[in-house]
């Protein structure tokens, strides 16, 4: 029998009826008793016992995915399938329809419907601490598949058939956020979560999903959240987490000193900040920040917030402060009258600032490095002409871009082309019309060519390959220097940075030409 597909033309199988040899020779026999038989009469008789062999063409095997491709149920199915759904939101709920395994056409898709689901379930897992836990089913298979931790506690030498398990150091939520991407493949953060998810993750070594909590984080970085995060991700062992925390520290030092989240880091944390060189702040910063500190750990080791518990929780960190490296102002009105330094720490620190015989100090005297500022400059010369550039309260403004993440400091200005002068300028950096930083100062030009800088009032964090707005109205002198010969793009040092012209310039500063020839950052 050939069977070919009308569409195709193409051979679909071959198949042959063969009799059994065993079954030919006795039906011969029974044909010769009968006599004088037709031979049609005997040809039109059914085998008694035959095999089928079938041949098929080779073809590529598809799968589920294939051959059902994912598109929208129909309207009769669509309720029952957000209900389904829905059902693995909440806590032990089996799916009552009968042949539910036909609404979905993929293996990835029937697996999901599990996740969350009591529907043969044969382990339990009471997550969370006391006062606070959840009870969620699981699947020994599905999750000894996901995680070789699960696979060991299932399926391995020392395993333990237990019917309930208790998991007191996990969050609930971190924990089916987990589950969902074992059984759906789905990553699902949340930023209230996401440390949480990560320890889970970390714990049964679901290493793509901790790398997904890593990027999520880093990502979601910013100078509120840098000094818990770097805590944390020395606790995870995840060195490119911290070298961003730090990057972050560094530039944004005086903002991350002053967050509420500073006060939450662990002690060995708070040490390897205030040993920290490159940290981007004054000292008087950093001190009061290291007080803010101590009170907060005064309140977590119960104890009464007084001087005296402040430089017992401190401890030999408190000379880690660079505090002979503050202005004298800052000192004298500050760290002196504190209480915090003894009577004598304090006049020893007075002789530091004053006498020729300096006295010897427990405290680090040496300033800290800080960071040295990039300038970026975009314009291959300058000049000036009897007429330009004039500043009658219009804007000149300038889009750009950078491949890393950078952290602007300011701008470099032209000033007067006509003798020494003074600018007031405003200056202001946004993105998709929301600022991110502005700043009111005044600058002192001494007409020559040179720029001059402005500088916020803390650096702006700036993500890569996204555009962003530089912005500045100046009052002064009408007449200044102007940039000429103007690139779009400009390689400096690691960083590239492209720019583009702003419909915000009202005073025609432009790519080719015009005003804000240098951004100022940290990279």
């Amino acid at each position: 029998i050939l069977m070919v597909d009308e569409k195709e033309k193409n051979m679909k199988c071959l198949t042959f009826f063969l009799m059994l040899p065993e079954t030919v020779k006795n039906r011969s026999k029974k044909s010769s008793k009968k006599g004088n038989s037709s031979s049609s009469s005997s040809s039109k008789l059914p085998p008694v016992c035959y095999e089928i062999i079938t041949l098929k063409t080779k073809k590529k095997k598809k799968m589920a995915a294939d051959i059902f491709p994912r598109k929208k149920p129909a309207n009769t199915n669509t309720t029952a399938v957000q209900q389904y759904h829905q059902q693995n939101l909440n806590n032990n709920n089996t799916i009552p329809a009968p042949n539910w395994q036909g609404l979905y056409p993929t293996i990835r898709e029937r697996n999901a419907v599990m996740f969350n689901n009591d529907l043969m379930a044969d382990v339990h897992f009471v997550v969370g601490p006391p006062g606070g836990t959840q009870r969620l089913p699981g699947h020994k298979y599905v999750l000894a598949v996901g995680s070789s931790v699960f696979h060991a506690m299932f399926y391995g030498e020392l395993a333990e058939d237990k019917d309930e398990i208790r998991i007191p150091d996990v969050e609930p939520a971190a924990f089916l956020a987990m589950l969902k991407y074992i059984y759906c493949d789905e990553i699902d953060l949340a930023a209230d979560t996401v440390l949480a998810t990560l320890y889970a993750a970390k714990k049964y070594i679901v290493p793509h999903l901790a790398r997904a909590c890593v990027n999520f984080l880093e990502t979601s970085l910013s100078a509120k959240n840098a000094c818990v995060l770097l805590s944390q991700s020395c606790l995870f062992e995840e060195p490119d987490l911290t070298q961003r925390c730090w990057e972050v520290i560094d530039a944004q030092a005086e903002l991350a000193l002053k967050s509420e989240g500073f006060c939450d880091i662990d002690f060995q944390t708070l040490e390897s900040i205030l040993r920290r060189e490159t940290l981007n702040a004054k000292e008087i910063v950093v001190f009061e920040a290291a007080l803010s500190w101590a009170e907060v750990e005064c309140q977590r080791q119960e104890l009464t917030a007084t001087i005296e518990n402040k430089r017992k929780v401190l401890g030999k960190a408190l000379y880690l402060i660079r505090i002979p490296t503050m202005a004298l102002d800052d000192f004298a009105n500050g760290a002196a009258q504190s209480g915090i330094l003894t009577l004598n720490e304090t006049n020893d620190i007075f002789l530091w600032y004053t006498a020729a015989k300096k006295p010897e100090l427990q405290f680090v005297s040496k300033p800290r490095k800080g960071l040295v500022p990039q300038r970026c400059h975009r314009f291959q010369s300058c000049a000036y002409r009897s007429n330009q550039w004039r500043y009658r309260g219009r804007c000149d403004s300038i889009q750009f871009a950078v491949d890393k993440r950078v952290f602007i400091a300011g701008f470099g200005l032209y000033g007067s082309s006509c003798g020494s002068a003074e600018y007031s300028a405003k200056i202001e950096l946004k993105r998709q019309g929301v600022i991110l930083g502005q700043n009111l100062s005044k600058y002192f030009s001494d007409g020559s060519s040179n720029t001059f800088p402005v500088w916020f009032e803390y650096p702006v964090q700036i993500e890569p390959d996204t555009f962003y707005t530089a912005s500045v109205i100046l009052d002064g002198n009408e007449l200044s220097y102007f940039g000429q010969e103007g690139m779009t793009e400009v390689q400096c040092g690691k960083v590239t940075v492209q720019f583009q012209c702003s419909s915000d310039s009202t005073n025609g500063t432009g790519v080719q030409g015009g005003q804000i020839p240098e951004l100022i950052f940290y990279a």
